[in-house]
């Protein structure tokens, strides 16, 4: 039994048919999704949807490309928003130098707001890091000094030098369906070496579909095939792979437990 541990229910090509979707994904093995929010529209029906399912549960949070949306967005929104029984997790959060939709200053702001919410709550901040590995370092190794909190990265496709790093922190790693592609030779490299302890698996569907769905819409379903790939590059079993990514998924996401 798996676990997508970062999806996206309510996008376009998976809200259509939501509970076509999920019954696919359950019936390939999956037996929780981690619904994942990207701007505070969205944390209504992220939550609804995880009330509705209990195998579903909710993160709030705001995406670095929608921070230029959200200079308003109090800590004590956040924090209110994070005390609801089903939201898990804080996030997506963090840092995207890629393209730049935000300012990187209001992107900065809101990753430290999340993270602060994080520490007292001892959610897990879910980070989405591209093109920004100095700045994402600097942020975590400052935050961190303040006090701990748990934390994951999120579709992990950095470098194996900012992965070594964020290992010694004590984050977490889940690894997408990019893992997959045929370019993909260093990421490949460096899933092989992260301790059984440290990884989880995802989809980020509606996004990404893992070899052999490319050039179709993502679903959770299959974070079977990319898990399968992991075993494979690995050398372990898909049951092994599955009961620990899932072991740990539980471990990160304690509320999901409670």
């Amino acid at each position: 039994m798996l676990v997508d541990s970062h999806c996206h229910l309510e996008y376009e090509g998976l809200v259509e048919e939501q509970g076509e979707v999920l019954d696919r994904a359950r019936g390939a093995g999956v037996q929780a999704f981690l619904n994942i929010s990207t701007k505070r529209s969205e944390w209504g029906q992220v939550i609804g949807t995880a009330q509705a399912d209990a195998d579903i549960f909710a993160s709030v949070g705001i995406h670095p490309h929608n921070a230029d949306q959200h200079l308003d967005l109090t800590r004590n929104e956040l924090l209110e928003a994070c005390r609801e029984k089903t939201v898990i997790g804080i996030g997506e959060t963090g840092l995207d130098y890629y393209y730049d939709h935000s300012d990187r200053a209001a992107q900065q702001k809101l990753f430290r707001m999340h993270i602060d919410v994080a520490r007292e709550l001892q959610l897990p901040v879910i980070i989405h890091t591209r093109d920004a590995e100095d700045d994402t370092l600097e942020i975590l190794e400052d935050e961190l000094g303040k006090g701990r909190f748990p934390a994951l990265i999120h579709c992990f496709t950095a470098s194996a030098q900012f992965g070594e790093r964020v290992l010694e922190l004590g984050l977490s790693i889940s690894i997408s369906g990019i893992v997959t592609f045929k370019n993909a030779k260093d990421l490949q490299a460096f899933a092989k070496a992260i301790p059984q302890d440290r990884l989880l698996v995802e989809t980020d569907s509606p996004f990404l579909a893992p070899v052999p769905h490319r050039g179709k819409t993502c679903e959770p379903g299959f974070v079977r095939d990319t898990a399968q790939f992991l075993a494979d590059l690995r050398s372990e079993s898909l049951e092994d792979l599955a009961e620990y990514t899932t072991r740990n998924f539980y471990t990160l996401f304690s509320k999901a437990v409670a």
